[in-house]
């Protein structure tokens, strides 16, 4: 291919139509003219801003950027293949414009100028593509694109998704003590994950058991690549469904997480949830499902007023404010634990860190901290931890 044919090709792009306005393709169009009309000094002077563009991006070839702007840009094709679709024209014209972006970084612009230019002590780039078309069409069914592939958490705020570039996501070594409960919320993920109708969840119980860190670690375990965490205040639970709708279709896996979940009696957003969990006439996607934990099993607040009010039907009222978590599928209990299981968790969270002590010392210790710090939990096991590594190093 010429460098009137490949500058005529790129003009002509279509399926990745965004890409001709970034300054690095307009710069390459520039190159590609100067070449074609055989102005190497012009040649030469775009070549120049071209190889700066990229070392400013942090890039060392042109294949690099090239990989990371079509894998980030949320274009027609790489959504059509991340929700499985068909549309024979557009996967044509888009594979026809990826092979011409590889021919594009694997030409060696440095030889190609030398021939104008054979004086020009111009810095150099690998001529190398690290993408096919294929592999980046599987990346596209697997990650999809966009926002979706480059991270895998995100905030959903003032209607809008914030991505997490560094989530805080425990591993599976860092989560001790109630494996049974983990072992129900990472099954209904996996069920998730292989296309099958799962349950909405509901993890509730005392505060510091590890709720959260259940819901948020789940982004860090093996197979799971395809599952997407976004975290929902209560305040925008009245977008919720504008957020669903958007994720529907797609061969992604998303868990609404909303962490502390509780109502008061008034809450204008309770009949919201209630419709969203179920009961409205819109269906939740299959690739969808909501996470919630909340220090309270009913998630309602209750006051003895409701029960001794003037109401003639209050017991129908307190069995529809107490219905909400009904709707969660599965209901997870979080409770503390028995002192055995404390310092049983004490003793493998202290081999976890690295604390070498006596096991009675470490026992006798973790029953103090514990009668100062009411709460046999991991979050309490982890303090105390914690603090014998500041004393150590005091």
């Amino acid at each position: 291919m010429t460098m009137e044919e490949m500058g005529r090709a790129l003009r002509y792009t279509a399926a990745y139509r965004p890409l001709l306005d970034t300054p690095e393709l307009q710069t390459l169009r520039q190159l590609l003219d100067g070449l074609a009309a055989e102005d190497g000094e012009g040649a030469a002077e775009a070549y120049a801003k071209l190889f700066y563009l990229l070392r400013q991006g942090g890039y060392h070839s042109l294949g690099d950027w090239l990989y990371d702007r079509l894998r980030d840009e949320s274009s027609p094709y790489a959504q059509l293949m991340e929700r499985g679709g068909q549309d024979l024209e557009l996967e044509k014209t888009a594979r026809r414009e990826l092979e011409l972006f590889r021919t594009l970084a694997q030409t060696d612009w440095g030889t190609e100028l030398a021939k104008l230019e054979p004086t020009a002590e111009l810095p150099r780039w690998m001529a190398e593509c690290p993408f096919t078309v294929e592999s980046l069409t599987d990346f596209y069914r697997t990650h999809g694109s966009g926002l979706f592939a480059r991270c895998r958490a995100f905030l959903w705020e003032d209607g809008e998704l914030f991505p997490v570039e560094d989530p805080d996501c425990p591993g599976p070594e860092e989560m001790l003590g109630y494996e049974l409960q983990r072992d129900q919320v990472i099954a209904n993920t996996r069920a998730m994950l292989e296309g099958k109708a799962v349950n909405n969840v509901l993890l509730y119980g005392d505060s510091g058991t590890g709720k959260s860190a259940t819901v948020k670690s789940l982004l860090s375990l093996p197979g799971f690549e395809r599952l997407r965490l976004i975290e929902v205040q209560k305040e925008g639970l009245a977008d919720m469904p504008r957020l669903i709708r958007t994720l529907s279709g797609r061969q992604l896996k998303f868990i609404l997480f909303i962490d502390d979940l509780a109502f008061d009696q008034d809450d204008k957003t309770y009949s919201v949830m209630k419709t969203i969990l179920e009961g409205g006439l819109e269906k939740r996607p299959a690739n969808v499902a909501i996470y919630a934990t909340s220090n309270r099993r009913h998630l309602v607040r209750q006051t003895f007023s409701d029960r001794a009010g003037d109401e003639v039907d209050a017991s129908e009222t307190i069995q529809e404010k107490t219905s909400l978590a009904e709707r969660f599928g599965l209901r997870i209990p979080y409770l503390a634990l028995n002192q055995g299981e404390f310092l049983e968790l004490v003793e493998r969270m202290a081999a976890l860190y690295g604390v070498e002590m006596d096991k009675q010392q470490l026992r006798t210790g973790a029953i103090r901290w514990e009668m100062r710090h009411p709460g046999r939990t991991p979050r309490t096991a982890k303090q105390f931890i914690a603090s014998l590594h500041l004393n150590n190093k005091e």
